[in-house]
């Protein structure tokens, strides 16, 4: 799959396009049902797949530190897209002066002139343009005056309840994540780039991999059981604390993971670090020495998960 930042890498060759156009937050079973269906109509036409996406989300423009917390970031989005055999995903900046587009020019200026597309899928909630004033009723006039196609997807249901970011993001926060998977579809992953960290948890034989968290507001804090993609073909196992480390005067929400039995140098790679299991919140502790004796309590619990699962 191709990522195209920006509308000004846009070329003649990206026109005939079949596309899909939201956040796609988290490339939830929802999300999954309009990507299958535009894959359905792309084998039809014999044009490409795309997705059209916005960095930042609109919400934390126009919301900044009070928007709701991500659940992904562009590259997570990027790998779960790719998971679905897209051909290319189309990254738009989303500026103050986007915002004010109107809906007609978004129709006329990027979806015809720039893409040429075929065949349209939304959301059944989509809203566009200046005042989210465009809707599923003004695609439609434009698909008769343009020459293409567009339906709106029905919202998946579980349990009579709407699969949504939202309910998600809200799973999430009180820890349940067996919920927050049966509506991904898949265990709930943060993946990023281990960065060096302050060391502290040499000093106490816990050595950490820290992964900066590039979201304005992170969806999940605390300590967590997990597992680790990236290092090998291997599954590495661990236990992780999400958050601003405030016994340490911590500032910015980073994770740190300890990998049990693991020694190597994990410095510039790519991990996966998937939750499988909620141990307790983040709090605040007294000394370094009270957070190390936690910390032993934490890696213990975080083994007998995993043994047990074994």
């Amino acid at each position: 799959m191709k990522l195209l930042r920006g509308i000004h890498n846009l070329k003649n060759e990206h026109r005939g396009c079949v596309l899909s156009i939201g956040n796609f937050d988290g490339i939830h079973l929802g999300h999954q049902a309009v990507l299958n269906r535009l894959l359905i109509e792309a084998e039809r036409l014999n044009v490409p797949a795309v997705v059209l996406t916005f960095e930042p989300q609109p919400a934390e423009l126009f919301a900044g530190d009070n928007a709701p917390a991500r659940l992904s970031r562009l590259r997570d989005k990027f790998v779960q897209l790719e998971k679905q055999g897209l051909d290319r995903l189309l990254c738009v900046s989303f500026t103050h002066h986007f915002a004010n587009l109107s809906a007609e020019d978004f129709i006329a200026e990027l979806l015809i002139k720039k893409l040429d597309i075929k065949y349209l899928v939304v959301g059944d909630d989509f809203h566009f343009g200046y005042q989210r004033k465009g809707d599923f009723a003004l695609l439609k006039q434009a698909g008769k005056k343009y020459g293409f196609e567009v339906i709106d997807t029905q919202s998946l249901m579980q349990s009579d309840l709407r699969i949504s970011s939202t309910r998600i993001r809200d799973a999430l926060a009180q820890g349940d994540l067996q919920r927050a998977s049966a509506m991904l579809g898949r265990k709930y992953s943060i993946a990023g780039r281990v960065v060096h960290g302050q060391k502290l948890g040499r000093t106490i034989g816990v050595p950490t991999a820290n992964l900066l968290l590039k979201r304005r507001v992170s969806p999940v804090s605390g300590v967590y059981v997990v597992s680790v993609l990236g290092i090998n073909e291997k599954v590495y196992q661990g236990v992780a604390n999400i958050g601003q480390r405030p016994t340490v005067q911590g500032v910015r929400q980073q994770l740190e993971v300890h990998l049990f039995d693991f020694s190597a140098d994990l410095y510039g790679l790519q991990l996966e670090v998937i939750l499988e299991e909620k141990l307790r919140d983040e709090v605040r502790f007294d000394s370094f020495a009270e957070l190390k004796i936690q910390i032993d309590k934490d890696i213990e619990l975080a083994r007998e998960w995993h043994n047990k699962k074994s």
